[in-house]
Order: C-alpha cells, then structure tokens, then sequence
C-alpha cells in the first residue's frame, strides 16, 4: 500500500508490475480489495494501479459531497504522483462514473476504457429518488443498509451458491464511513451524462454488463452504445461480475488490454 496527499486528504494506492498502466476502480462500497483476484494476472505484463476512492477503503473523506470530477481529479494526481501519461481504465458501477468523468476532464491520458457493470448516463429522476431515500436509510440503520445493499448486487440465483463471498463483501462495505456512503450517494446523485464520450473517444471502450443485473437494467443499457464502436460483452449474471463470472471477466480483460 502506498499513500499521498490530496487537497489535505489521505489518499491510499497499490502499484505493482510493468508495461501498459491499468487503472483499477472500484465501485460503491466497494474498496481496492475488490481486484485482488485480478492483480497478479493482469501485472504480469501490465503496470496496475488500484486505488481506494475517496470515503472508502483506506482513502479520507474530502467532504460532504463526492462529485464524480473530484474523484477524476484525485486519480489524476495520484497518476501525476507515478508519472503516468496514459492509461487504460476499468470501472466497476461507480468506478465507472469516475473513470468517465476522468475522460471527459483529461482525455490526452485515455489509452481505453472499460465499463464493468456501468453506465455512461445520468440518474433518472426515480434512481434519484431513489439515492435520497438511500441517504435517509443509511443514516437510520447502517448496518442494514449494507447488508441489503450489498446482497442486491448479485443475481437471486447466486445469493445462495456465493453465500461466502457476500459475507467477505459485506465485510469490506462496513469499513465503509458514513460520511463516505453519504457523500458518494450525493455525488452519484448529481453526476453528469457522458454518453457522448461512447460516440466520439479515439480509443477503444468495452461494456460489460450482468443479463440480471438488479442496479442497471440490462434492455435500458444497451441502448446507450447504438451507432457507437464499443464492444458490448454480456454475463448471465448481476451487478458483481468479478464475483459472479470471475473466469470469464478475466479472460475479456486480458484480451481488451491487448488490444489497447
């Protein structure tokens, strides 16, 4: 684990093998942990940065409101700090809010852009709604919030065949603070559309969505790539395909960074 400073904040990251940089982030109540499975693999021929995103993990909370652009903004100092000019990017959910919001502010550094269980647009006025009512049970009953919360993320098919995996999940998700749970639901809230970014980048983009995906509706997702270059791959599974298709994420990975 490494450690930098960014606008008085306490920012902690990993940076492991050599060749092409691979940003790793994470999603929501989430932490660099996250890719563990992953990292050994792809640092065999790549350069691999994980970073715990601002509230979660190891890394402080900035303040009360996460915008998507100062999460941009610190992972692009902490690329400044490495020295690193390009970079592909993976995204999980709100990983990829961040990694988007990264392309749009510094786009000399994309390389490639993958979004894992993402989406480029904006919340709808229910998702919205439903971010507060979020906020409010979140603040009445921690716990339980993270609980359901994390539990919804996968497939009903595979709450009882990955019973031990959610545990580790909902594990690392309590280490979440408050104020980082808050403070990126406010963020996610309020974040821009970008799905202009999927109709003009120069370079490649991968969407890689769960067939059974509770958080993302799969039908309404899709539609955001229509008449663009990116390559859509689809798991039968929910929102946590490094849990639920492991294997086969990583086989799509490793063939998209040789592409790049």
């Amino acid at each position: 684990m490494k450690t930098t400073i960014y606008k008085n904040t306490k920012i902690t990251f990993t940076d492991q093998g050599k060749g092409t940089a691979v940003v790793l982030l994470h999603g929501f109540l989430e932490n660099q942990t996250m890719w563990n499975a992953f990292v050994p693999e792809f640092s065999k021929k790549n350069r691999v940065i994980t970073i715990d995103l601002l509230g979660h993990g190891q890394t402080e909370c900035l303040g009360y409101v996460h915008y998507m652009e100062d999460q941009a903004d610190m992972v692009h100092h902490v690329l400044h700090e490495l020295k690193i000019r390009k970079t592909v990017f993976v995204g999980h959910s709100m990983g990829g809010y961040i990694a988007l919001a990264f392309a749009e502010l510094y786009p000399d550094f994309m390389k490639g852009l993958v979004l894992l269980n993402s989406t480029s647009r904006a919340d709808s006025d229910e998702r919205k709604t439903n971010r507060d009512r979020a906020i409010v049970a979140v603040k009445q009953n921690y716990s339980a919030f993270v609980s359901m919360s994390i539990a919804n993320l996968f497939s009903i098919d595979n709450r009882e065949r990955l019973i031990e995996k959610i545990e580790k999940v909902k594990i690392e998700a309590l280490k979440t603070p408050l104020q980082g749970i808050v403070a990126s639901l406010e963020g996610m809230k309020i974040r821009n559309d970008r799905e202009v970014i999927l109709h003009f980048a120069n370079y490649p983009i991968q969407l890689i969505l769960g067939k059974k995906d509770g958080v993302l509706i799969y039908d309404d997702n899709i539609e955001q790539i229509e008449g663009t270059q990116v390559k859509l791959t689809t798991f039968a599974d929910g929102h946590m395909s490094h849990i639920e298709n492991e294997k086969q994420l990583l086989k799509v990975l490793l063939e998209f960074f040789k592409r790049v």
